[in-house]
């Protein structure tokens, strides 16, 4: 049972990991060195594969802690 839970989290992480690197940025590089941030598109929502990338990192970012903690209880 140890070893499952291991392995879960292992899988988990690295697929949060590809995830996050996958989500493009919504802050432009040219903010960083003009200082001004553009608010054409501050409340544009997001819909399609942005949508579900957004969902599906936020499910295992929480199922990544649950995992962790079932960890600590198990080994603990």
């Amino acid at each position: 049972m140890n070893f499952i839970v291991d392995i879960c989290l292992a899988i988990v992480s690295i697929l949060l990991i590809i995830f996050v690197m996958l989500q493009g940025s919504k802050d432009d590089i040219n903010d960083a060195f003009n200082g001004s941030k553009s608010e054409l598109f501050k409340n544009q929502k997001t819909r399609g594969v942005e949508l579900f990338m957004v969902r599906a990192t936020a499910l295992l970012a929480i199922l990544f802690i649950a995992l962790v903690i079932a960890s600590l209880a198990i080994h603990a």
